[in-house]
């Protein structure tokens, strides 16, 4: 059994390698292409390695924004393939299940993620689970997502949020205090989606224990 974990940012990583050490991490950093590429060749590898009658797994997880007013920061939403959903949910007995879309870009205003429920009538939105969907397809294995609520659908991302993440996944903590020495009115904002993300974060922590607990990585 193989699990390979695809997440956006180093955070991400990190909490992924705090619970498991046998799992496969690739991070996307916010660039679609360079996301598809490395899942590609972790994919190729893990048909390479399987033997007969087992399989691999390829879990989008990591921090999402919600598309609907209802969810909340900390809040999980899982999708997928049914078996897996069905594992994560026994692990997760509180997690939404529903559709998660995948975005190249940040929905970052309201007008964005209202437009993008009622096209795609998701609860919630990330950037690396509708490639990670897609290598799975490819390469016939399973595909699931969990994702955990940072921004609600009722909140617009402040500039320097949107420019917070470097294309390896880390914090660009430079471009997010230019930001915010051009516009500091967006502090109280910057400040808002900061403990949110926190709270996230810490759910996303919890909830990746859970599932490693629960056997996921031996599904």
């Amino acid at each position: 059994m193989t699990l390979i974990v695809a997440c956006g940012l180093k955070r991400e990583a990190r909490i992924v390698a705090r619970a498991s050490g046998d799992v496969v991490t690739v991070i996307g950093g916010g660039d679609a292409m360079r996301l598809e590429a490395a899942l590609e060749r972790a994919a190729s590898a893990a048909r390479a390695e399987l033997v007969e009658g087992s399989a691999a797994i390829i879990l989008s997880c990591g921090i999402a924004g919600a598309l609907v007013p209802s969810l909340e920061p900390g809040e999980i939403v899982i999708d997928g393939d049914a078996a897996v959903v069905e594992r994560l949910g026994q692990a997760l007995p509180r997690a939404h299940r529903g559709t998660i879309a995948g975005s190249d870009t940040i929905a970052a205003t309201v007008a964005e993620k209202r437009a993008l429920a009622q096209r795609t009538g998701a609860l919630a939105v990330d950037m690396e689970s509708h490639v990670a969907a897609r290598v799975a397809a490819r390469h016939g294995l399973r595909f699931a997502a969990l994702r955990v609520i940072s921004d609600r659908a009722t909140d617009d991302l402040p500039p320097a949020a949107l420019v917070g993440m470097r294309p390896d996944g880390g914090m660009a903590l430079g471009a997010v205090l230019a930001s915010l020495a051009r516009n500091p009115a967006q502090l109280p904002a910057l400040i808002r989606t900061g403990r949110q993300a926190d709270r996230a974060f810490s759910s996303l922590s919890q909830a990746f224990e859970a599932i490693i607990r629960a056997g996921i990585d031996r599904l």
